[in-house]
């Protein structure tokens, strides 16, 4: 019954909840996350303030989401998941069909997202990039062939950090579009992740050779070359 109802009822602020557990909890990201239908990965960047910058934290124990004993209960076992608490409200409709609704302030954002998409998923189709950040076919011709009209200061942007899609969703997409391709979306974030390994570890040697040598060329002012000869036949008369 009593999933029965996590799954009945949703949040009205998730992010906001997320981050105030975050806060005042020693819950972990994993436990967070299903309660407030994040990844671990949105809760992680959330704590570490890489997205979500200057959002409030929303208290659902004053807002009857959850009580001071269940958060005391998960807090005591990792691996119990928070349980929502009954709420008088009407449970929150969502559409399950129909394009994405976008806040007019972030609509100005897509052209960044999109062009994140284009150069570091190339394989999702352009159908499913409209149906994960709300956007239209032109507009994607237009970033691709950088004829936008704002092309200028378009910068590539992950589309979940600018809120347009989660970070679960924009996987899901990139998986299906890499397995349409016959392609395997677990050899593909392997290599991917052995590519940053190897420029880490190479960035590291640099600055390491750097800190060693001192970071200066002295061999201008040793006494070589002809300025060298010179200080010799000087001291010779």
């Amino acid at each position: 019954m009593a999933q029965a109802l996590k799954h009945e009822q949703k949040l009205l602020m998730p992010k906001a909840t997320a981050v105030w557990l975050i806060e005042n909890t020693i819950l972990t990201f994993g436990q967070i996350a299903r309660f407030t239908d994040l990844t671990e990965i949105e809760v992680e960047a959330l704590a570490n303030e890489e997205i979500g910058r200057g959002l409030v934290g929303r208290n659902p124990i004053e807002n009857g989401e959850l009580t001071a004993d269940e958060i005391k209960r998960c807090e005591a076992d990792y691996k119990l998941d928070l349980i929502l608490s009954r709420r008088d409200l009407p449970p929150v409709k969502t559409r399950a069909k129909g394009p994405r609704y976008t806040p007019v302030s972030k609509r100005g954002d897509k052209p960044d997202a999109i062009a994140y998409i284009l150069k570091n998923a190339p394989d999702i189709p352009d159908s499913a990039i409209c149906k994960l950040i709300g956007t239209t076919k032109p507009t994607i011709n237009n970033v691709r062939d950088r004829t936008h009209p704002n092309q200028a200061n378009i910068k590539p942007r992950h589309p979940a950090e600018l809120g347009l899609c989660t970070y679960i969703e924009f996987e899901n997409a990139h998986n299906k579009a890499l397995k349409a391709a016959g392609k395997d979306p677990e050899a593909i974030k392997a290599q991917k992740m052995a590519e940053m390994e190897n420029a880490a570890a190479a960035s590291s040697e640099e600055d390491d050779s750097t800190k060693s040598s001192g970071g200066f060329d002295f061999s201008n002012f040793l006494g070589t070359g002809s300025y060298a000869g010179s200080s010799s036949q000087d001291d010779d008369n």
